[in-house]
Order: structure tokens, then C-alpha cells, then sequence
């Protein structure tokens, strides 16, 4: 305690000056002396070399953040901490502090020591009885500069004598949570305690190093993943106490002091969801316990929240999420091991006992920072002696994992030989079995084979039988057309040589009575010829030389009219020419309506429009045949309309279409439905009456179409006839010609 006349001697230097009245100057004098009566100094003497400054400090939170160095100095809203360490959330930013120091000791100076590196920037000022004086300013926002003894602590030179004593006001900006460790030491002390703390910190990152390398030597090894997310978590783990200890700052980017603002909070991250990782391939929870597996994944993206939110500068939620979601974390982590191993999962034994371990050491961090338990040696390095047993224990249950998974496989192997064995055994037995039975259903399928290759055989002849049906019901139409245009001109004809033979007749009698002129005597000649006359008369000459003439007449239309059928069915055969050749395509639709003409009924009228070339390379017979499949089809659609009009009509058209003629051909029938149309081409399908027709006549067309390498389509609807557009290469491609 200080005493009460350097108390008022002290009052008296820092509080008058800011008198602007008398009741003012009184009031302040009264403030201070009410809180420096209570007030305590820190004494450092040769047996007390070290002391912790909370017992002895006084504090004022910045809640407005704009507080200048003098405006603190004369704030009288300081309040004493009583030893407790100062720890305050992400969401204060600026906080003041204030303390005394006395130097009882032979040490030529002392050394305030913070042992907590994760702070923004910190300021200490002398301050003296009207002013105050900076003395120094660290901090992660700081350039990093020389250390004292290697520590990376924020470490300040107070520049106190021996025999003497000094206030010092500090000042602590951080955007990462404040807490303040303070300690003021000699400069034996201090250093005594830096060698503590990196003989604890080397330990410790030497055991990870050592299971790093092992775990590493072991995954190059066995090739187990599980290897590979241990050493990962070992790394992810080193990295984030290095940066949490400060050495990654004082030592690997002392450089890039902007880095600080992220490092704790992304290594921390990544060390905590690589133990997660770890923890769910090592435990199988996604084999043994889905539901807490998903509730795993949910923490892990609580996690990656956390980094979310530290990239928008949102670094006191990251803080929380870093503490309580860990805390979560291990619990969650350690219920799973409890269940897992209840489920004889035997390496979960020893993955309980290390996190176990990592737990107890974690609350131990969690509550020294919530102030729950005092600041020291023991809490600060707990959780190094934790988290190393626990690396080490989980090394040792992932060895063990590992060996019992060989065991299992090893028994399985055995089981497995053993299986083997007897289902070789059963192999043997069942193949003779087996032998039997293919011998049996070998017969079995050779008989069926040579059914199914009569059946074959017959289902092709009753093919052939209906094609050549088809045709011979085509050829038989196409016959009785030519049949009956062929009789009129031989009707004609033949009726015409019973009066032509009459009529020669008489003309002999006539010609013979003449002959009879030449033996007879000269007396007999006019009485010869009188009768001759008279035989003229009753014949009646003139009119048989007439008759004569029509007869002929006659007879020359009538062998004309057959010549011309003739000719036609021979154009519309092409028997002399069943290979490709090159024909004019009008002309087999000229012949083809000829043979058609003794079908065609008189109200029905053919229109042809042919503006192609009309040279054709394709297969005459056959090209022929489809223009008779087609133009039959259109005459049979027209007279099934109930009500015929007089304008029936079948329209040909040709014409060229670059390397392709376009043929159209439409009638003014009945037409079809679109189902029908996409039916017609089809085999054996037709809408005629049963027995009226085979189904066969326009798949034969699309089949002619098709060896012609061409294309055939139709339009049509119900009521409004039906048009058949045939395209056709004008000289066949080799394909097809081959």
C-alpha cells in the first residue's frame, strides 16, 4: 500500500493542473486519493524476482474507442482488478491500464514480460505527476524487432532504477482478444522463465515432429489413409501452437505483420477440422454411427464459418466459434469414441483415453481465458502436455488399429482358404452334376435348334410365298387389265372378218365370171357379160369395194390398238433389262398407266406435270413396279369414297432437285389418320376387307426405294387424299450400285 503522504504528494502533481475551479479541483483531489488509498505498487526485490502486475493494476475499457493518452492519464473511471487477469472478448477493442513498479532489488533495471504475443499493438508510457512519456510500443501489428533471450513475448524495458519507483500507463489495441499476462521481472527472472518456456515449447514440437516423421515413414509403408489424416493433423496441430506462441510471427513472416491479423484464427481452424477429419475416418462413424457422422460434418462447417466470418474482419465471432464450437468438438468427439467402443470397436479405447486427455488440458486453456482459473505456468503449458499425450496416444491407437485390421483380415484370409477349400470340394461334386445336366440340356437345345432352324426355314418360305403372293396378285390384276383391253381390238377385228370374207367372196364370184370369158365363143361373150352386169348389180359393187375398205380399216386400228399394249407391258416389265440402267422415268409411268387404263374409271382424271429431264439410273422393272403399287393404291382410295365427285383426280409430277429427282403422286381418295401412316410400310399390314389384299404391296415399294438409295414419304390426312413423294438419285452412288 502506498503511504498516505506520498499519496498526497503525488495527488497534488497530476491533479491540480486540471483544476478549472475550486469545487471542481477539490472533487478530482478527492476521486484520486479515494482510489490511490487502495491502490498497491508492485515491490521487486532479490527474493521476489518475478510478480504478476493484475494484483497491483488498475484498468478502464474504451468503449469509445477515441480516448487519447492524456484524456486516459486524467480519466477517473480506472478500476482496480485485484489480481485477476485481464481478459476481455473480441468485441472491446481498446483498454487502458495503469500501475506502479518499485525497484527493491540490485538489478540494474526490470523488464515487463507479456506472455500473450496475439495482441494488435500495445503502448507504455511513463507517466509522471503532469505528463506522460512513451516508452515503447509492440504488438502482431507491429514490425517485428529483436527479442530478449529468443522469447516471443512482448518484453518492455521499464528503465527503473534501483531504490526507485515509477506509474506507467499502458495502452492495448487488438482486434484480437485481449488478455494480459503481465509479469514484471529482473533480468535473471525473466530470463529464466523464457528458458521455460522454449524448453516446454521444444519439447513439445519435438514430439510432434517425431510422430510427424514416424506416422510419415509408416504411410509410405502401408499406403493407409489413416496415416495420411494423422500426419496432416499433426502438422495442421504444430502450426497452429507455433502461431498461437508467436514464433511464427517473430521468426517466419516478421516481415508481413498483416498476416497476424488472420494466422491464430486459420491455423487454429485448420488444426481443429483436421481433427475432425482424423477423428471420422479413424472412428468409421459413417459406418457405425451416421447421425453423429452428419452432426461431425455440421461442426466441421461451423469451422469454415469461422474463417468466413475473420475474412470480413468479423474476428471476435471467429474467436467464439474457436472456443465454444471446440469445446463441442471434443465432447461430441468423445461421446462418438464412447459409443463406437461399446460396439467393439477396440482402437476406440484408446482414441477415448487421448482425447480424454486433449479435453482435460482444453478446458484447462478455455477457463484460464475466461478467467475461471489463474494465469500460470500450469495453465499455460497443460495444454502442450495434452495435446502431445494425446498425439502420442493416438499413434499408438492407430497402430493398433492397424494391427488389428491385419488381424482381421488375416483370420478372414484363413476363414476365406478355409471357405475355399470346401467349396472346391462342392465345385468338383456340383461339376459332375453339372456335366450331366449340359450333356442333357445339350440334346435339349440341338433338337430345339434344328426346330427352330425348320421353323426358320419355313418361316422364310412362307415369305417368299407371300411375296411372290403379291405379286402374282398384282401380276393377276395387271392381266385381267391387259386382258380385257387387249379383247376390244380383237373383238373388233374378229368381227370384222366374217363380212370381209363375204364381201371377197362375192368379189371371187364377180373375178370368176370374168374368167369365164376367155373360153367362151364370141356369140356368147354379150350375153356373158350381160349377166355379169347383172351379178355386179345384185352384189352391189360399189358398196363392197366400201365395205371392203371400213373392214380394213378396221381390222389395222384394231392390231394397232394391241401393238400399243403390247409395247406397254413390255416398257413396264423391262424383262430385257434387270440391270441398272439409265431409262427416261416417264416413260414407265406412261406404260404403267396404260396397263392401268381397263382399271381406271372414267370420272377419274390423270394430270402430269413433268418438268424433270426424266433420266433416271436405277432398275426399270422395278421402279415400275412401284409406280403400279402406288397409282393401283390411289385408284382403290378413290373409289372407297362414299360419295364421288367429278373432279377426281390422280396428279404425277416430276421434277430435279439438284443430284435427286423429286417424283410426287397424289389422289384425292379417302386419305389416312397419322397412326395408319406410320404403319403403311410395315409388313403385312393393310386397311382392306380379309382377303383383299396381303399387306405386302407397299413394304415392296419402300424396299425398292430403299436398293435405290432413295427416300419415301407421304402426306395425308383423313378426307383429303394422300400424296407419295418419291426421292431418288439421278445416278446411283457406287454404294448402291455394288
Amino acid at each position: 500500500m502506498y503511504g498516505s503522504g506520498y499519496a498526497r504528494k503525488w495527488v497534488s502533481k497530476i491533479a491540480l493542473p486540471t483544476m478549472t475551479g475550486k469545487r471542481d479541483g477539490a472533487l478530482v483531489l478527492l476521486l484520486l486519493l479515494f482510489q490511490l488509498a487502495g491502490a498497491q505498487e508492485i515491490r521487486i526485490t532479490d527474493q521476489q524476482p518475478s510478480s504478476f502486475i493484475s494484483a497491483s493494476m488498475e484498468q478502464l475499457v474504451d468503449s469509445t474507442n477515441r480516448l487519447t493518452v492524456e484524456q486516459a492519464r486524467q480519466n477517473t473511471g480506472f478500476v482496480q482488478l485485484n489480481g485477476r487477469i485481464p481478459v476481455f472478448a473480441g468485441t472491446i477493442k481498446n483498454a487502458w491500464f495503469r500501475f506502479t513498479v518499485q525497484n527493491q532489488s540490485l538489478s540494474p533495471t526490470l523488464l515487463l514480460n507479456i506472455a500473450y504475443p496475439n495482441l494488435s499493438r500495445v503502448t507504455l508510457y511513463i507517466q509522471d505527476s503532469s505528463h506522460t512519456r512513451l516508452l515503447g510500443e509492440q504488438g502482431n501489428e507491429v514490425r517485428s524487432s529483436a527479442t530478449v533471450g529468443g522469447s516471443p513475448n512482448l518484453v518492455y524495458d521499464l528503465k527503473l532504477a534501483p531504490g526507485s519507483r515509477q506509474s506507467y500507463l499502458m495502452h492495448v489495441y487488438s482486434e484480437h482478444p485481449i488478455i494480459l499476462p503481465a509479469e514484471v521481472h529482473t533480468y535473471e527472472a525473466l530470463h529464466d522463465s523464457i528458458n521455460l518456456q522454449s524448453i516446454v515449447t521444444g519439447l513439445y514440437l519435438g514430439v510432434l515432429a517425431v510422430m510427424f516423421l514416424y506416422n510419415l515413414f509408416l504411410f509410405y509403408g502401408t499406403r493407409d489413409s489413416s496415416y495420411l489424416f494423422y500426419i496432416v493433423y499433426i502438422f495442421c496441430l504444430a502450426l497452429a501452437q507455433v502461431t498461437a506462441a508467436g514464433y511464427g510471427y517473430r521468426y517466419i513472416w516478421p516481415e508481413q505483420a498483416w498476416i497476424n491479423r488472420y494466422a491464430v484464427v486459420f491455423t487454429s481452424t485448420f488444426s481443429a477440422l483436421s481433427g475432425l477429419l482424423f477423428s471420422m475416418h479413424f472412428l468409421r462413424t459413417a459406418f457405425y454411427t451416421p447421425r453423429l457422422h452428419r452432426w461431425l460434418w455440421v461442426l466441421a462447417s461451423v469451422y469454415i464459418a469461422g474463417l468466413l466470418c475473420s475474412l470480413i474482419s468479423w474476428l471476435d465471432i471467429s474467436y467464439a466459434i474457436l472456443n465454444y464450437n471446440g469445446l463441442v468438438s471434443v465432447v461430441t468427439v468423445l461421446a462418438t469414441s464412447v459409443v463406437i467402443a461399446r460396439k467393439g470397436f477396440r482402437a476406440a479405447y484408446f482414441y477415448l483415453f487421448a482425447w480424454l486427455l486433449l479435453l482435460v488440458s482444453f478446458m484447462v486453456l478455455i477457463f484460464r481465458n475466461l478467467s475461471l482459473v489463474p494465469y500460470n505456468n500450469f495453465t499455460t503449458y497443460t495444454f502442450y502436455l495434452g495435446s502431445a499425450l494425446e498425439v502420442a496416444l493416438l499413434s499408438i491407437a492407430l497402430a493398433d488399429k492397424i494391427n488389428a485390421l491385419r488381424k482381421e483380415k488375416e483370420q478372414s484370409q484363413a476363414e476365406a482358404l478355409k471357405v475355399s477349400l470346401e467349396n472346391e470340394k462342392l465345385v468338383r461334386d456340383q461339376n459332375l452334376i453339372l456335366e450331366k445336366k449340359v450333356a442333357e440340356r445339350t440334346e435339349e437345345l440341338q433338337s430345339s435348334n434344328e426346330n427352330l432352324s425348320e421353323a426358320l426355314q419355313n418361316l422364310k418360305d412362307t415369305q417368299s410365298q407371300l411375296v411372290e403372293a403379291e405379286k402374282m396378285a398384282s401380276l393377276g390384276q395387271l392381266t385381267a387389265g391387259i386382258a380385257h383391253e387387249i379383247n376390244n381390238p380383237i373383238n373388233f377385228v374378229k368381227s370384222n372378218i366374217k363380212p370381209l370374207q363375204l364381201d371377197i367372196r362375192d368379189l371371187v364370184e364377180v373375178i370368176d365370171a370374168y374368167g369365164q370369158l376367155h373360153g367362151a365363143a364370141a356369140e356368147e361373150i354379150p350375153a356373158k357379160l350381160t349377166q355379169i352386169d347383172q351379178l355386179k348389180k345384185q352384189i352391189d359393187l360399189g358398196y363392197v369395194r366400201q365395205e371392203i375398205d371400213s373392214l380394213v380399216k378396221g381390222i389395222q386400228e384394231g392390231a394397232e390398238r394391241t401393238a400399243e399394249i403390247v409395247l406397254g407391258l413390255r416398257t413396264f416389265s423391262r424383262l430385257d433389262e434387270s440391270e441398272v440402267k439409265m431409262v427416261n422415268v416417264h416413260d414407265g409411268i406412261d406404260s404403267t398407266l396404260v396397263l392401268l387404263k381397263s382399271s381406271l374409271p372414267q370420272h377419274i382424271t390423270i394430270r402430269k406435270d413433268f418438268q424433270s429431264q426424266g433420266m433416271l439410273e436405277c432398275f426399270p422393272g422395278k421402279l415400275n413396279q412401284v409406280f403400279m403399287n402406288i397409282l393401283s393404291n390411289g385408284i382403290q382410295a378413290i373409289k372407297q369414297k362414299e360419295v364421288q365427285g367429278e373432279q377426281e383426280s390422280i396428279t404425277i409430277s416430276t421434277r430435279d432437285m439438284g443430284d435427286k429427282m423429286e417424283i410426287r403422286i397424289r389422289d384425292t381418295g379417302i386419305g389416312m389418320p397419322e397412326e395408319v401412316q406410320q404403319k403403311i410400310f410395315d409388313p403385312f399390314f393393310t386397311t382392306k376387307d380379309v382377303g383383299e389384299g396381303t399387306g405386302l404391296g407397299l413394304s415392296i415399294v419402300y424396299n425398292i426405294i430403299q436398293k435405290h438409295g432413295g427416300k419415301i414419304e407421304v402426306h395425308s390426312s383423313p378426307g383429303n387424299g394422300a400424296e407419295f413423294v418419291i426421292s431418288l438419285f439421278k445416278v446411283l452412288p457406287e454404294t448402291v450400285v455394288s
